[in-house]
């Protein structure tokens, strides 16, 4: 018998939802310390950096409003545009099987992320706290930092708590560093690139949504930055399993064959020949016992090279993959790989810039958007169960995001404020 959906829904929002909270925590805390106005509130306003999303224009404090935010929009649509090209670009050469460069320049970036971006908070952080560093010290450190963040992203034999991570961690420097635009650039950024986020993955001819069915069609891994959370294997005794496909798509990326369940039908190729696995009669006939159809599979838990178990899972209802028919087009009697659910990167940064401007205000309207982000996506992981198909992150926490932010800043704050000055509140 079918189970609801929400059986072991909670385990998979924990899964995504804990990561994200880290992240916009961190991201707050150091927005909290590095920032001037916060340390020191009569210092004059820091000059924004100068980035691809304010390349047109740079907003001064004596601007109007209405300058303000027409040039957030030039700025938000210089910036959309940009990131629309580059994502076609990276269209054509993975269609061309460049998958080799794109996994480099990956690679290129992520270390100049960690080593320029990241240094430089780290110096800042050293001359905040005045801590003890010579210089010798600090620039081994952080190139040895740099490294293994590299080699745990992009490496194979990592533990996955490992690259879940630096993952986070490269979510945490991006994002500290674009809570440093202008506020009219940011929250108008935000709101466009949700608008781009539902375009690209759900049009038809969105790059993000061209990227993921060329992807699934070679059985491919793509070359992105995600956050892979972990598979749900639980033991079942007389729980049925759902057929029907679910894409493990949310925010644009997809790395399909990145998991931690692997086919005992297939011949685990990173393992040396004193490893590999042979499925015999004996093995098929128990998987026929304890499934009773086809369709049921007794996948292989792969924790490293000498260390094998097998255990009987039930899929979960946002990590269920098409069990029915295998990668060659077979029967029922191959298995299904199971993943964990997957979150752009890019979703962790833009998730924390909001919170990151909110905590430039007050604390209230950073819990205000804390809220809404994390009901954003729980909303999200829904409609992702129900729905099967790649969705956009973006949207729906961007779109609460905002509009709670706007709401505690005009409204709720000035209500408390008034209440607590006035003795009716306590």
């Amino acid at each position: 018998m079918e189970g609801s959906i929400l059986d072991s829904l909670g385990t998979e929002l924990i899964g995504v939802m804990s990561p994200v909270s880290i992240c916009m925590l961190l991201v707050v805390l150091l927005v909290s310390i590095l920032s001037p106005s916060s340390s020191f509130p009569s210092s004059p306003t820091p000059t924004p950096i100068v980035t691809a999303a304010n390349l047109v224009y740079s907003e001064n404090p004596s601007d109007s409003t209405t300058q303000k935010f027409e040039g957030a929009l030039l700025n938000a649509a210089v910036f959309v545009v940009l990131i629309a090209v580059v994502t076609f670009v990276l269209v054509l050469l993975y269609y061309y099987n460049f998958t080799n460069f794109l996994k480099h320049y990956m690679r290129l970036s992520a270390f100049l992320i960690l080593t320029t971006m990241g240094g430089a908070i780290f110096l800042s952080l050293i001359s905040h706290f005045s801590l003890p560093f010579d210089a010798p010290t600090c620039f081994l450190s952080l190139f040895n930092f740099s490294v293994l963040g590299v080699v745990s992203v992009f490496g194979r034999g990592v533990p996955i708590i490992i690259t879940q991570t630096y993952t986070v961690i490269l979510g945490i420097i991006t994002a500290a560093w674009f809570t440093q635009l202008p506020e009219w650039t940011t929250w108008v950024l935000l709101v466009a690139l949700a608008v781009y986020d539902l375009v690209a993955v759900l049009a038809p001819g969105g790059p993000l949504k061209i990227l993921v069915e060329l992807s699934q069609s070679r059985d491919d891994d793509l070359p992105a930055l995600v956050y892979e959370a972990r598979p749900t294997v639980s033991t079942s005794s007389g729980g049925g399993r759902r057929n029907g496909g679910l894409g493990l798509l949310v925010g644009g990326v997809s790395d399909n064959s990145s998991v931690e369940l692997q086919n005992l039908s297939t011949t685990v190729g990173n393992y040396s020949n004193e490893d590999e696995i042979a499925v015999d009669d004996e093995r098929e006939r128990m998987g026929n016992e304890r499934g009773g159809d086809q369709g049921e599979t007794i996948p292989l838990v792969v924790a490293n090279s000498s260390e094998i178990g097998v255990v009987d899972e039930e899929r979960s209802p946002l990590v269920e993959m098409v069990a029915g028919e295998g990668r060659d087009g077979g029967d029922g009697n191959e298995e299904a790989m199971t993943a964990g659910i997957k979150l752009g990167l890019g979703d962790f940064v833009f998730y924390s810039v909001l919170v990151g401007r909110a905590a430039m205000y007050d604390l209230m309207t950073v819990y205000a958007c804390y809220l809404a982000i994390i009901s954003g996506l729980a909303c999200t992981l829904i409609l992702l169960s129900v729905c099967r198909r790649a969705l956009p992150a973006l949207p729906i926490s961007i779109a609460l995001g905002v509009i709670f932010y706007f709401l505690t800043r005009l409204l709720m704050e000035p209500f408390v404020v008034q209440t607590s000055t006035n003795l009716m509140m306590f």
